[in-house]
């Protein structure tokens, strides 16, 4: 049976965290407290890194912030590390591994800041998360665990004595980040279920996803989860439209509203859209072909609800 909210609460105070729940475009951040050090847990988007530090500043009410994890390195979990480092002088950046010679030299394609049309602002890391070692978080240990699937270098952090996990994008109370591997063409939603077979194996009383706020239902969650990830297995091409309905819409929660020809001229200088659209039917990357398959997903994406379209202009809602 789920538990509670009110001990999830209780577990939140023993372990000495605070979790932002932010919007969809960046993702939650869990700050920690302890004599140790004070540490946040992925820290959103670029556009949102003032109110970032914001948070930081009004929880640790004049502490210093001593540590930055990233549970991965899309736009939205780490777009405010350079902020934050600019605040808070001889900030730690924690990093998963797998990627440090790509931010070292700050390969935006490899950290597919450029494929994806995003941005995040340089920072540097002082060190690494290992799957398979531990880490002192709030004066307790979480373990760490890899996370392949939405992205192939992620990890999530466990505390078995309170049974908290921290799951980043590979499990939400209604599903899970986009497969980017599989949007590259390597076979990636085997490691999707694997990483759900490990939150499982876990057992975990209280999850804090990236995006959304924390649940208990464990059960019903992973149920989910495995029905779409089924989907997705029977029907490649619906991840895929996904996906591209998915980068529509979190650059439309960064402009908020757009005419459509820069939508259209956004979309075809993106090199994701490149790669995947053709598959889901746009026959070219013209301006008159572009347009009429991007139509054709901003009437889906109004029709659920997502976005608002005003003659040559689209708002986000």
């Amino acid at each position: 049976m789920p538990r509670s909210f009110d001990e999830f609460r209780t577990a939140c105070t023993a372990l000495r965290l605070t979790v932002f729940e932010r919007g969809w475009l960046s993702s939650n951040g869990v700050l920690f407290r302890s004599d140790e050090g004070n540490c946040l847990v992925d820290t959103g988007y670029a556009t949102h890194a003032p109110q970032t530090v914001a948070l930081v500043k009004s929880a640790l009410n004049g502490a210093p912030l001593h540590t930055v994890i990233n549970t991965h390195l899309h736009s939205d979990h780490c777009g405010g590390n350079a902020a934050l480092a600019g605040v808070y002088p001889g900030l730690e950046v924690l990093i998963p591994p797998g990627q440090t010679a790509a931010v070292a030299a700050w390969d935006t394609d490899a950290l597919s800041y450029g494929p994806t049309g995003q941005t995040c602002p340089r920072f540097h890391f002082t060190s690494t998360l290992s799957p398979g070692q531990s880490i002192r978080l709030g004066g307790w240990t979480w373990q760490i665990h890899a996370a392949k699937g939405h992205d192939p270098h992620s990890i999530v952090l466990f505390q078995p004595e309170h049974g908290v996990l921290l799951s980043a994008d590979a499990l939400w109370e209604n599903g899970f980040g986009v497969v980017f591997p599989e949007l590259d063409g390597i076979d990636a939603f085997d490691e999707v279920g694997t990483t759900l077979d490990l939150i499982e194996s876990l057992s975990p009383n209280f999850i804090v996803p990236g995006h959304g706020a924390a649940f208990t239902d464990l059960d019903g969650a992973l149920q989910r989860a495995r029905s779409r990830l089924a989907q997705f297995q029977r029907s490649p091409e619906k991840h895929r439209r996904h996906a591209v309905k998915v980068l529509i819409k979190f650059k439309l929660l960064e402009w908020q509203q757009t005419d459509i020809a820069q939508l259209i001229n956004w979309f075809r200088e993106t090199p994701y859209f490149r790669t995947i659209a053709p598959s889901d039917g746009m026959t070219s990357t013209d301006s008159k072909s572009v347009a009429t398959y991007l139509h054709g997903l901003l009437h889906e994406l109004q029709k659920a609800g997502a976005l608002e379209i005003l003659g040559n202009s689209v708002r986000n809602r």
